[in-house]
């Protein structure tokens, strides 16, 4: 393991709102859209980080950032940065421009992380857990009451599940769009890549393409343009090496980023469905990721009002020789139950030293 090296393990933000204008609410307002580059990039600036590209379609807007991934809906934001950002500090002007600016008023809060390969060189308040929730309970609203704050551990040392989530009403189902009520999302993180297959995120040196050119070379090369073939793809390549991709599909996100340094490889895969999908639609995706970068660790993380979806990605997992080694669950207000699965290859290192 390297001393130090670029923190691939991102933070993840989810903030909901609602309003009383029908120009920023429902299916056909534009809501949290209708902020312009400038008010969102005063928000970056205090994350330190930046666009680098972006697409959107009717539904919503996502950006590709120096450091991970922003999706701008109507009534939701999703900001996922990776490194040493300082992700918490995007609270205070998102809210004073959703308020100000729009007329919307937050509802609920979600964050979530797992283990920093590199936890000295946070800043603070991320240099703990303790820390980040004091930090988020006194910048998010009185009225977001319902609060709790968890550590989902597992058997593997190197992996668990912080959760924060806040919400204006006693509840744990999802709330604001009625259609989120049937949607999961799956936050994956893998560490220790397959090395020959992270070097398919490296620049080839003099390649004399820009990111955008790049990316999309990797995209096709690496097989990420099949884990969903529907999907229009943003995606950039960084120099030396490093990749990232936002995913749309109708009103549904995706994302990939990659760290592929040997020593501390790491990649993450987020994406949205529904409960009424395809059960065998979790099981080609996961094959075509785990197909991608052959990581020998990894988590999986289900966000869903219902019980169901976790045991598709077990299933999943399983018969592409992946053993599961723990399984949490918990219930938080407004994003219903978070189960939190890890996994470790059986042709691994860690696999054999643990058996």
């Amino acid at each position: 393991m390297a001393v130090s090296g670029f923190e691939g393990f991102e933070k993840r933000l989810e903030l909901h709102f609602f309003g009383d204008d029908p120009k920023n609410m429902g299916t056909l307002g534009l809501g949290l859209r209708l902020l312009d580059f400038d008010s969102i990039q005063e928000v970056l600036d205090e994350v330190q980080c930046t666009v680098v590209s972006a697409v959107a379609n009717h539904y919503f807007d996502a950006y590709v950032l120096s450091e991970s991934s922003l999706f701008v809906y109507p009534t939701k934001i999703i900001i996922k940065t990776c490194g040493t950002t300082q992700l918490l500090k995007s609270i205070p002007p998102l809210l004073r421009h959703a308020s100000i600016d729009l007329g919307l008023t937050l509802s609920s809060c979600r964050y979530t992380r797992g283990n920093f390969i590199f936890p000295r060189a946070q800043p603070f308040p991320y240099t703990n857990f303790q820390n980040e929730v004091v930090y988020l309970e006194e910048s998010l609203p009185a009225a977001l009451c319902y609060r709790k704050a968890s550590v989902m551990p597992s058997k593997t040392p190197s992996h668990a599940w912080h959760v924060f989530s806040a919400s204006t009403q006693n509840t744990t189902c999802p709330f604001g769009d009625s259609d989120d009520d049937d949607l999961y999302t799956l936050e994956i993180c893998m560490t220790e890549l397959d090395r020959d297959l992270a070097r398919n995120f490296f620049r080839r040196p003099g390649d004399d393409k820009n990111g955008d050119s790049a990316g999309k070379e990797m995209t096709e090369l690496t097989g990420i343009s099949q884990i969903n073939p529907r999907a229009l793809i943003c995606d950039f390549a960084f120099d030396p090496c490093g990749y990232s991709m936002n995913g749309i599909d109708g009103d549904r996100h995706s994302t990939i980023h990659v760290t592929p340094e040997d020593g501390y490889s790491y990649a993450s895969f987020e994406c949205v469905g529904s409960v009424y999908d395809d059960r065998e639609d979790v099981v080609r995706m996961l094959k075509k990721v785990v197909q991608v970068f052959r990581p020998a660790t990894m988590s999986v993380s289900t966000t869903c009002a219902s019980y169901e979806v976790w045991t598709r990605v077990a299933g999943a997992l399983e018969p592409l020789g992946f053993k599961c080694r723990s399984c949490a669950a918990d219930e938080f207000p407004a994003a219903g139950t978070v189960v939190y699965q890890t996994f470790v290859d059986r042709r691994s290192n860690n696999y054999n030293n643990k058996s």
